[in-house]
């Protein structure tokens, strides 16, 4: 697909040559049809797994076969990867020079594309500049040092955030409550103008106002572009919404494809509204329901149906599918997170060794990142392939280093690579310059970097202030590390009294982007306590076996790294990242109150948002799915009680199988394999606390 262009000369002979290259696809009655209806507005909703993006193709190809300038067909998508894969279909589906015509790309494509034309305009020079990560960061950190007192601490990272997040909602500066913020928000923008560049989020602000206030730019790209298609509508924000509205001329040729139902980012600012008040801005459209589901039984259909319709604000729509399948769904109960996790990778053994299926055939999924630990323990101890999508390996994650890094000093005050990591995390009044006089002085002395923290000699060369701060933090480590050192047990209690009371969990949510991220990352602390607590119950080791296994566990990841990702594995997946997938046997995990629908969706207003997600899981499964619960979980050391997501109430019982986890353990498996099957079973559930399988013989 080439860049935007005006329309070309038509080959005599090009017609008859995209009639014989264009493929024939197989389109049911609702596909047919909004693949041939080119003209005025079209809202396609696409229901999960019925083939959209074969659609999208077959349309593209019909607009050429009748006669539409290729040159003149616009599709947007939201990232390179979704262009890219849309891109490969139609240059299958039509001639190649009208493929190479047709214009794919994402809204940030576009909008570079208007800009180079129109900035000038705007105050800008054409050859602008593109400012994204390190040039981001670079400039927003030199502008927080320049613009912040002594006293006051604002991470680059996180200004960045609130910056993007104000101009994506259109927020004055002076409405923002920091004025240190506002006060870099603007000099940012100044810098930005000075260097003659643009951010990401500025392409977008931009480029609608040079279409809203130039009606010579506005009318020259609805000559460019006749036929507009929007791919992911759902997805839309505010500022997408104004640039296609924008684009699109009077004779309103704009087809939007997307499913409320499966709207699920509203935390980064897209808005549901978009796509269910289509009509406010492109009046009478044809509205094409896609509901034949090619993905998926009717079993699993059925129960996500009867979830999403407890939804008020939605287009109804009911997905089906000609596989009538013959697997309930099942809804299990759990004792506790640790069953769950060896139960799920249990079945998973036990299919793949009755069935012979691949391990990618299997997704675990989990509606947050703390929540793949277990089951990534569970699936190394057994030496099962797997990948983690949409997340890092739970021991990689930024918090969980800090707190082993913690760990290991315990351990080994002379870790001087631990000990630079964790002294000023959280901020304790240890600044750059004491640290680097302290290397300086742990080289000419030559001792390790603990040692020099203690040093007379170097104590002497601080002020009274840094004196102290460093006194506090030798003190800690040395009585933690006397600790550890006297006994085997007591070091998750020991850790839980440092986080507590150097503030860990505030410093670390204070950092975060997003609320969504300083929930995920308190929670990777809660579960790296909990892990602590496990171990000390499981093990007499002591801090240092703790240690070990994770040192192992790493190793072996950074061997498979290395491997050939077509080799697949177990997926472990959170629902987020799992939206656009399919599986064949999906485990559906932690639905629970407060996980799912998340603890604070009720303040936020965002619990029809979580409908959406939990919806969103259940139709990934193409064959076989299972939800799981748990009745406890274990928070620092304490079994509290769980109650089970308020959604399974919403659950349709027709093609549901309940079971508890006793039960499950008691079904009957074929007699050539029972006796194995029981039998590892119980190996590996033997060392779960509070497990205890009984004869019922």
């Amino acid at each position: 697909m080439r860049e935007c262009a005006l329309e070309p000369e038509r080959r005599p002979d090009r017609q008859k040559l995209i009639s014989k290259a264009q493929i024939r696809l197989r389109l049911n009655e609702e596909q047919q049809k909004a693949v041939d209806q080119v003209d005025g507005p079209v809202l396609i909703l696409a229901g999960a797994g019925t083939g959209k993006t074969r659609v999208i193709t077959a349309r593209i190809a019909h607009m050429v076969r009748q006669g539409i300038s290729p040159a003149k067909i616009l599709a947007v998508t939201f990232t390179n990867k979704a262009a890219n894969e849309m891109r490969e279909r139609v240059a299958k589906a039509i001639h190649k020079d009208d493929a190479q015509e047709i214009t794919i790309c994402t809204f940030h494509s576009l909008c570079v594309r208007i800009l180079r034309q129109s900035i000038e305009r705007l105050g800008y020079k054409r050859n602008f500049s593109i400012y994204a990560g390190s040039d981001q960061l670079g400039l927003v950190r030199r502008l927080v040092v320049k613009k912040s007192a002594r006293d006051e601490k604002l991470d680059p990272k996180l200004a960045l955030t609130l910056i993007s997040r104000a101009k994506n909602r259109a927020i004055p500066v002076s409405d923002t409550d920091d004025a240190l913020i506002a006060e870099v928000y603007r000099a940012y923008q100044a810098e930005l103008k000075t260097l003659n560049a643009v951010d990401f989020d500025d392409l977008l602000i931009l480029a609608v106002r040079a279409l809203k206030e130039h009606a010579g730019v506005r009318e020259e790209w609805r000559r460019r572009f006749s036929h507009i298609m929007v791919d992911e509508f759902q997805d839309t924000n505010r500022l997408q919404m104004d640039l296609v509205r924008l684009m699109v001329g009077p004779e309103k040729n704009i087809c939007v494809v997307g499913d409320d139902d499966q709207s699920i980012y509203g935390w980064r600012g897209a808005e549901i509204s978009n796509i269910l008040e289509f009509e406010r801005h492109f009046p009478n459209p044809l509205i094409i329901k896609l509901e034949q589901n090619y993905r998926s039984t009717n079993p699993i259909l059925h129960t996500a149906n009867s979830l999403i319709r407890h939804n008020v604000e939605r287009r109804e729509k009911r997905l089906w599918s000609a596989n009538p399948g013959e697997e309930p769904v099942r809804v299990v109960a759990m004792p506790e997170e640790e069953s769950e996790a060896a139960h799920v990778i249990a079945e998973i053994l036990e299919n793949r060794s009755t069935e012979g299926l691949p391990w990618d055939q299997f997704a675990i999924l989990f509606r947050m990142n703390s929540q793949s630990r277990l089951f990534e323990e569970q699936l190394r101890r057994h030496e099962i392939p797997y990948r983690l999508i949409g997340g890092q390996s739970f021991y990689d994650r930024r918090e969980v280093k800090d707190l082993v890094a913690y760990l290991q000093l315990f351990v080994n005050p002379a870790d001087d690579v631990s000990l630079l990591r964790i002294i000023g995390t959280p901020p304790r009044g240890i600044g750059g310059g004491t640290i680097t006089l302290a290397t300086d002085h742990s080289v000419s002395s030559g001792l390790h970097l603990f040692q020099a923290l203690q040093d007379p000699a170097f104590v002497a060369q601080l002020s009274k202030r840094a004196a102290v701060a460093v006194g506090d933090f030798t003190r800690l480590i040395n009585e933690s590390h006397r600790q550890v050192t006297d006994s085997t047990s007591g070091y998750a209690a020991l850790l839980q009294k440092v986080v507590e009371e150097t503030g860990y969990i505030e410093f670390v949510k204070r950092n975060c982007k997003t609320p969504d991220e300083a929930v995920s990352r308190e929670q990777n602390v809660r579960e790296m306590m909990d892990a602590l607590y496990q171990h000390e119950s499981r093990s007499s080791a002591g801090l240092r076996g703790f240690l070990d296994e994770i040192a192992l566990m790493q190793e072996k990841e950074e061997e498979e790294d290395g491997k050939d990702d077509l080799q697949g594995g177990v997926l472990l997946i959170t629902l987020h990242a799992a939206k656009g997938l399919e599986f064949p046997r999906v485990f559906l995990v932690g639905l629970e109150e407060g996980i799912l629908p998340h603890s604070r969706s009720v303040d936020e207003g965002s619990r029809d948002e979580e409908r959406r997600l939990f919806y969103v899981g259940i139709t990934r499964a193409m064959s076989h799915l299972t939800l799981s619960y748990c009745l406890s979980r274990k928070r620092w050391g304490d079994v509290l009680p769980c109650r089970p997501s308020s959604f399974l109430e919403e659950l349709d019982e027709a093609h549901l199988e309940e079971l508890d986890y006793e039960e499950l353990c008691r079904q009957p498996a074929t007699e050539d394999l029972a006796q194995d099957y029981f039998a590892r079973m119980k190996g590996m559930l033997e060392g779960v606390e509070g497990f205890e399988l009984k004869d019922e013989g």
